[in-house]
């Protein structure tokens, strides 16, 4: 990776190891696990829940692409376990 890739990517660790000198000091081990907590609920206020149409909507694709997988899968079966009786009597 190049370095104003590395620098713009948002991890200021990369950027300054990719430097040559460590600015930051290491974190104690419950420095570091408040340090992902806080990530975490970070992370999690960015996501965006859909609404009950949308959800519904989803639900519906889900079905219908499970039924379709689950209908070829069985013709699939249905025509193999034919062709094994034909040949093998």
């Amino acid at each position: 990776m190049s370095e104003s890739a590395s620098a713009t990517s948002g991890r200021p660790e990369r950027a300054a190891s990719a430097g040559g000198a460590t600015t930051k000091k290491k974190r104690g081990l419950f420095g570091r696990i408040a340090l992902f907590v806080r990530q975490v609920i970070a992370e999690l206020k960015k996501v965006v829940r859909p609404t009950r149409s949308e959800l519904m909507t989803y639900f519906v694709v889900v079905l219908v692409f499970v039924a379709a997988i689950m209908a070829f899968v069985g013709l699939l079966d249905l025509s193999f376990g034919r062709l094994v009786l034909w040949i093998f009597g």
